[in-house]
Parts: C-alpha cells; sequence; structure tokens
C-alpha cells in the first residue's frame, strides 16, 4: 500500500496495522525514507546488475519505493565498460541509467578514477611496457570523455577519482600517479567538466572520519581549488560499525569538507556488525583475511539486541546527517537488503553480515524505523 493509498485507508476507516505494499514494511510507518528526507537530501542505494537488468523484482519494487537516487555498484566502472582497448559495452550501463530515468531518480556515476577494478591494458602498451605519461593522459580523456559524455545530462554527479590517499593522508602510489603524476586527479577532474559542464564532481574517499586521512583530503581539494579545478564535492563513503566513527567524528568530517564550500555526499553508507576483522577501519577492497567461526557468530539470524544497537547507531548518524542537511547532496547506502551486500564476502569469504535496513526477505529491520524517526528528531 503506497503513501497515498494509506491515507485513503485511515480515512475510510481502515487500521493502520495493515501489511504495507508487497509485504515490504510492516505498518510501523506510513512513510518511506525519499518521503522522510525529502526537505533534507535525496536518500540513495547502490543497486547490482540483477536489479537493473530486472532480474530482482523484489529489490526493484523495493528501490522505486523507498529512494530517490540511485549508484551503480559495479557497471560503470572500467572494467566493466571499456574491458578491452577500443571496445566499450554499454549495455548495463544504459539500462542502469534509464531504470534511474524511468523513476526520476538522482542518478550517479561510479566511477572513473580508480586504483582497483581496472585492466591490466589500461597502464600498458602492446608490448607489455607501462605507458607514458602523455599516453596515459590520452587514454584517460578519452574514456572519460567517451563515458561521460555518453550520459551527459542524464547522470548528475560523477565520482571521478576514488580512493587517491592513503592512510596517512598522503597520495596512495597507484600506477595513475606512478605514470602520470599527481596531477592526475587535477586533469581527471578536467577531462569529466570538460565532458559534462553541468555534472556535480566528486573526490570519494573512505575512513575521511579519521584526522590524518582527512587532512589529506582537505589539504587534496584546497589545492585543486586553488587552481581552478572544477570539484564540487566530497565523497565521505561511510563504512562504518557499530563503535566507529562516533557522531563527533562524523560531524567534523562533514564540517571540514562544508568549510571549503563543497557539498558532502555520503556515498556508500553501511554499518558492520560483525565482530573487526582488522586492526582498524578499512575499505581496501582487496584485502583478505583468513576465516575464523568467531569472525562470523550469526550465520543465519541476527540477534534483537544487534539489532537495536544497529538502530541505535544508524538513528545517531541520521541526526548528524539532518544536522548538515544544508551541506549534504545526498546520503547513498551501499546497497539494498543485506543479502546484495559486498560485506557478505569481505574481508573474510563466507561471512553473514547484516550491514542495511532491509533483510534479506526484503523486509523492513528495526535500523529502518529508526531512521525513518531520526528525520524528525530536531
Amino acid at each position: 500500500m503506497r503513501l497515498g493509498t494509506m491515507i485513503l485507508a485511515a480515512l475510510a476507516g481502515c487500521p493502520v496495522s495493515l501489511v504495507l505494499g508487497h509485504g515490504m514494511l510492516a505498518a510501523k510507518t506510513t512513510t518511506t525514507l525519499k518521503d522522510a528526507y525529502r526537505s533534507d537530501f535525496p536518500t540513495g542505494a547502490a543497486i547490482n546488475a540483477a536489479q537493473i537488468t530486472g532480474q530482482d523484482t523484489k529489490g526493484d519494487a523495493l528501490i522505486a519505493e523507498q529512494f530517490d537516487s540511485i549508484s551503480p555498484e559495479n557497471v560503470l566502472k572500467w572494467e566493466v565498460i571499456h574491458p578491452q582497448p577500443g571496445h566499450y559495452d554499454f549495455t548495463l550501463a544504459d539500462q542502469y541509467v534509464a531504470f534511474g530515468q524511468q523513476h526520476h531518480m538522482w542518478i550517479v556515476g561510479h566511477n572513473l578514477v580508480w586504483h582497483s577494478q581496472v585492466p591490466g591494458w589500461v597502464f600498458r602498451d602492446g608490448k607489455g611496457n607501462l605507458l607514458t605519461r602523455d599516453a596515459l593522459l590520452e587514454r584517460m580523456h578519452e574514456h572519460i570523455a567517451t563515458v561521460v559524455g555518453r550520459y551527459k545530462g542524464r547522470i548528475q554527479s560523477w565520482d571521478v577519482v576514488n580512493e587517491a590517499l592513503n592512510e596517512d593522508g598522503t597520495l596512495r602510489q597507484s600506477l595513475w600517479e606512478k605514470i602520470i603524476g599527481p596531477d592526475y586527479i587535477a586533469k581527471a577532474f578536467e577531462y569529466a567538466h570538460e565532458a559534462d559542464p553541468a555534472a556535480q564532481l566528486t573526490y570519494n574517499d573512505y575512513n575521511l572520519e579519521n584526522p590524518a586521512k582527512r587532512d589529506g583530503a582537505v589539504a587534496l581539494v584546497k589545492k585543486l581549488q586553488a587552481e581552478g579545478v572544477p570539484i564540487s564535492c566530497v565523497g565521505i563513503q561511510d563504512h562504518d560499525s557499530l563503535s566507529w566513527p562516533t557522531p563527533e567524528q562524523e560531524d567534523a568530517a562533514i564540517s571540514a569538507f562544508a568549510a571549503l564550500g563543497v557539498k558532502v555526499a555520503i556515498s556508500e553508507l553501511d554499518i558492520d556488525v560483525l565482530p573487526a576483522a582488522m586492526s582498524g577501519p578499512t575499505a581496501d577492497v582487496s584485502l583478505n583475511v583468513a576465516s575464523n567461526p568467531k569472525l562470523n557468530p550469526w550465520p543465519s539470524r541476527l540477534p534483537d539486541s544487534v539489532q537495536q544497537q544497529l538502530a541505535d547507531r544508524y538513528a545517531a548518524l541520521f541526526r548528524v546527517y539532518v544536522k548538515h542537511r544544508a551541506d549534504i547532496s545526498r546520503v547513498t547506502f551501499w546497497g539494498v537488503t543485506d543479502g546484495d551486500s559486498w560485506k557478505n564476502d569481505w574481508p573474510v569469504r563466507g561471512r553473514t553480515d547484516y550491514p542495511l535496513l532491509f533483510d534479506r526477505n526484503d523486509q523492513a529491520k528495526p535500523a529502518f524505523y529508526a531512521v525513518i524517526k531520526a528525520a524528525s528528531d530536531e
């Protein structure tokens, strides 16, 4: 039952204990995420190939009902859209954009330049040697011009450069940096702006709540601004845990970037409820930790007590987001349901995680209702 239908039912004397819609939401609320935060910021989800192609019909219904923004989990990454020299495959990307347009959503492009999920040929010539600076710049320019140009005016925001910093705030020594030099970041933004001058252009990274990495990102943004580079947003990924970051750390991170005059996107939100597999927070997709039963304590069901911890944690974060709503361009969950989440197999294969607002049966969790309530907690 949609919101309007619920209102009509209530006026007709129907009990509000009716189950909502296609069985996804119990009637603890008559609103949706996008309606609850409509006056604050778009709420989004990263969607996968099954949802883009219509194979996950329940997921598609939930996306259309709850969200007014989408990000692509993988279909716009270089290895998918540009797998071979001179060969682009826009099949899934075109369907992704069409889905967003059909549902009148804020559409995000993720991502253009990253050290991961890039085919090896991108950095090498026909003999296997590393390219020269000029040759790699030309290859980057051609890729960005082609991809961004194809979706000009249809994708509203691009994650232009992804995860370029080390934990101490210095530049990651990726092949982009090694071959081109530190100005590869500026060049990527310039090429993206050239291809679509109206698009919001974002630098995206994780652990920006940690002071050293945040300071490095602040310095990077200031440098780009001083050079006239068209950066308009910083994406704070927010791959969080039940204990990190604190609301105060989140507040400080958002404040630091907003003070630079750029927007802030909460770009990849999820909350890990499992025991930490490493000594500190990270979202480095290359990590692989040996399996250990102690790291997978709830393979079939999340205890009610932890469900409540997750709900409280999401509510605390959303109260910070609402406080900064004038500076936040969107809040995007990295996945739709727990079953979609990358956290299930990272960094430990076979783990079952519960990091999102909807469970594996597309049902709203206590965290969903906590987030809805947080919209009016001021």
